[in-house]
C-alpha cells in the first residue's frame, strides 16, 4: 500500500491490483475504454487530456463497465502523485513492456510513467492493459472526445 498526493484534504490509497482479479468480460471480449474527463481538486473535469490523472472506464459489449483511471505518476509539483518506491516500480515495470495496474480508492487505475498524456500514450498503456489481462489489443478501442468543453 502506498500514498498518493491528495485530491482534497485526505491521500488518497493506492494497492497493486492484479489484473486477474478485474471482471472476466474484460479479458474475453471487445472493450471500450472511455474518457470522462481529467480529475482536478478531487473533481473530474470534461474534456482533454493535460494534467497527470484522467478518469475513465472500460465498457464491455453487453453494457458491462468498469471505471479505469490513467495516471502519470512522475508529476511531483506542488507534491508528488505517489511515493518513489511506486513510482519506481512503475518505472520498471514499463521498461518490461508491461503496465502497473493499482486499485485508487476502489477504482482501477493504470500507472504509467510520465506527467502529461497524449494519445499515443493513452493508447500503449491500454494496449499493454489488454496484454496484462490475456486480451487481443486488437479487440479494445479507445473513444477520446474532440476540442474543448463547452463553456
Amino acid at each position: 500500500m502506498t500514498r498518493c498526493r491528495p485530491c482534497e484534504d485526505e491521500a488518497v490509497t493506492l494497492e497493486e491490483l492484479d489484473p486477474f482479479d478485474l471482471p472476466d468480460w474484460v479479458g474475453e471480449g471487445s472493450v471500450v475504454w472511455v474518457i470522462d474527463g481529467r480529475v482536478t481538486e478531487g473533481r473530474v473535469t470534461e474534456g482533454s487530456l493535460s494534467g497527470h490523472l484522467l478518469a475513465g472506464r472500460l465498457s464491455g459489449t453487453s453494457g458491462e463497465e468498469l471505471p479505469c483511471d490513467l495516471m502519470a505518476v512522475d508529476e511531483a509539483y506542488p507534491a508528488p502523485v505517489i511515493d518513489e518506491a511506486a513510482r519506481t516500480r512503475v518505472h520498471q515495470t514499463w521498461r518490461h513492456g508491461q503496465v502497473l495496474l493499482l486499485s485508487r480508492d476502489g477504482r482501477a487505475t493504470v500507472a504509467v510513467p510520465g506527467t502529461s498524456w497524449t494519445a499515443e500514450r493513452v493508447l500503449e498503456a491500454l494496449t499493454r492493459l489488454a496484454r496484462a489481462v490475456g486480451a487481443d489489443p486488437g479487440g479494445w478501442s479507445v473513444r477520446l472526445a474532440l476540442g474543448s468543453p463547452r463553456r
